[in-house]
């Protein structure tokens, strides 16, 4: 063999070597998990009582466990912009969603705009007893919602006036309900939003 064959052959094999490792990079790059709440039959119960209309949803919610990562992030805002709706809690009942000058709590994004129940949304406007907070775990949930705040709009999740607060409260609800610390339940709330916002300037919660 000559050296400008073994050269020419040297260069061969550093080019599959290269092409491999932008593949490798590119191509496989590991999906960025945030973190996975226990679900259980949260879906399935859901779906039962018609918050979901299985006809119109794909079959994501009826996982056990609910896993947040970059690639299914859309999926689960809207899961949880179901459960956030439907599950029975006194912010929704008392808090700023109720004030009258609003015209009732059925004008907003986050009740008028899901459409993927069966029936209307206000039908199922803190309806169901899903999950039931302890008043420690509702403290908790109100104190969190009050000060996470939407990158769109500025609003708390305590005022849950489109799909993105809607679903962070009813994120904080579950996170509650599952022995969540405050500190966890507002480091994962940022996390979540950044998945939800990712660099977004104050133009509009219509992301």
């Amino acid at each position: 063999m000559t050296k400008k064959y073994m050269k020419n052959k040297i260069k061969e094999i550093l080019s599959v070597i290269i092409v491999i490792v932008v593949v490798l990079l590119l191509g496989f790059a590991p999906i960025e998990r945030v973190f996975a709440l226990k679900w259980g039959d949260l879906g399935a119960k859901m779906v039962e009582a018609g918050v979901i209309d299985r006809e119109k949803f794909p079959d994501f919610y009826n996982q056990k466990n609910l896993e947040i990562n970059s690639e299914n992030s859309k999926v689960v805002l809207n899961t949880l912009w179901a459960f956030g709706l439907a599950n029975k809690n006194p912010i929704l009942e008392n808090g700023p969603m109720m004030d009258p000058r609003y015209g009732g709590a059925g004008n907003f994004a986050s009740t008028g705009g899901w459409t993927l129940a069966k029936g209307n949304a206000m039908d199922h406007y803190s309806m169901h007893r899903f999950i039931e907070l302890t008043p420690k775990e509702q403290a908790l949930v109100e104190k969190t919602s009050k000060n996470i705040f939407r990158p769109c709009c500025s609003n708390p999740a305590y005022f849950p006036d489109c799909n993105h607060g809607m679903a962070m409260l009813g994120l904080m609800e579950l996170m509650a309900s599952q022995g969540a610390s405050e500190v966890e339940m507002m480091k994962k709330a940022q996390e979540v939003n950044d998945l939800w916002f990712p660099k977004v300037e104050k133009t509009g919660c219509g992301v």
